[in-house]
C-alpha cells in the first residue's frame, strides 16, 4: 500500500450505515488494491462458493442467507474503490465559528506547534516527517485540486489528533496548514480508524503554551481577550504582513466542556 490514498466521501445517509459496517472491511481492502485479500471475509467467501456451486439466474434457491451475502458480494465490487478509506477524515470546520470574526489579534498565532519533544512549524513541517518521526500513520488524501486536503489521523486514549495540510497552501511537499486535536466521549483505542501513537508524543502543544485540560481562565490568560466568545467556544483570529510582503492569516477554535478545553483547531495561510 502506498504512503497516500485517495478518499472520496463514503455513504452517509443513515438508511446504508449498517450496510456500510457489513462491507466496511471489504471496501477499504480493495480501494487499497488489495482484492486478493478479500478470501478471509468469511460472508465473501461464502458468496464465491455460492456462486461456484449454482448459477445467478437461481438464486432464489440459495435461501436468505446465500441471497444476502449475493447482494454484499456485488455490492462490493459495484461501488468505486475511492468511495471508503480506512481512516476518518478531519471534522469539518464549523461554517459560523470564523464567520464575521474581526483579526482583532495583533500577536502571531499558530506558529510552531509539538507532539511531545517532537517539534514542528506550521507551513514549514512536511507530514511526510510527522509520520516519519511517529514510526507509524498513513498519508490520506480527499479532493481535488485546490479543495484537496492531506492529513495524518492519530489515537491516543481518548484524544484523536488529525495532521493536515492543504492541497493548495501546503504545497507539493505537503507542509502541515492545520492540526486538531479533541476529547471523545468514549476510549479512542477501542476505534481502529486512525494509527495508535505513543505516548511520548504527548501533549500536543500550540505555540509552547496551548493544550487540552486548560481551563478557560488559564487559556484567556496565556493569549488574551479572543476575537469572539460564546458558551462553549471561543476563536482567535489574526491577520498581519510579514517582512516579506506576503500576507499571514491564522487562527485558533478553541471548543470547551465544563469549563475545560476539549477540542482545538490551530492554522495558518500565508499568501502574497
Amino acid at each position: 500500500m502506498s504512503d497516500t490514498q485517495k478518499l472520496t466521501p463514503a455513504f452517509s445517509t443513515p438508511g446504508r450505515d449498517l450496510l456500510r459496517r457489513q462491507i466496511y472491511k471489504g471496501l477499504a481492502v480493495r480501494a487499497a488494491g488489495r482484492v486478493k485479500e478479500l478470501d478471509g471475509d468469511g460472508s465473501l467467501a461464502k458468496g464465491k462458493k455460492l456462486l461456484q456451486k449454482r448459477a445467478i439466474s437461481n438464486v432464489r434457491q440459495f435461501g436468505v442467507d446465500g441471497r444476502k451475502t449475493l447482494f454484499l458480494l456485488l455490492l462490493l465490487f459495484a461501488i468505486p474503490a475511492d468511495n471508503c478509506s480506512a481512516q476518518t477524515s478531519p471534522p469539518p470546520v464549523d461554517e459560523h465559528a470564523l464567520e464575521r470574526v474581526p483579526p482583532t489579534v495583533v500577536k502571531r498565532l499558530a506558529t510552531r506547534f509539538s507532539l511531545g519533544s517532537f517539534a514542528g512549524r506550521f507551513e514549514k513541517t512536511r507530514l511526510g516527517a510527522v509520520r516519519e518521526a511517529v514510526g507509524q500513520g498513513t498519508i490520506q488524501h480527499q479532493g481535488d485540486a485546490g479543495n484537496s486536503i492531506y492529513w495524518l489521523c492519530y489515537r491516543r486514549a481518548q484524544h484523536r489528533l488529525w495532521v493536515v495540510s492543504s492541497g493548495e497552501m501546503g504545497g507539493p511537499d505537503h507542509l502541515v496548514t492545520e492540526i486538531v486535536e479533541e476529547l471523545t466521549e468514549k476510549d479512542a483505542g477501542a476505534s481502529a480508524d486512525c494509527a495508535v501513537i505513543p505516548e511520548k508524543f504527548s501533549p500536543v502543544v500550540f505555540d509552547g503554551k496551548l493544550h487540552l485540560g486548560m481551563s478557560r481562565q488559564e487559556v484567556i490568560k496565556a493569549l488574551g481577550p479572543p476575537s469572539k466568545s460564546e458558551a462553549a467556544q471561543i476563536v482567535y483570529s489574526h491577520q498581519g504582513k510579514l517582512a516579506n510582503g506576503f500576507d499571514e492569516t491564522a487562527w485558533l477554535i478553541l471548543g470547551f466542556g465544563e469549563d475545560k478545553l476539549v477540542s482545538m483547531r490551530g492554522g495558518k495561510t500565508t499568501t502574497n
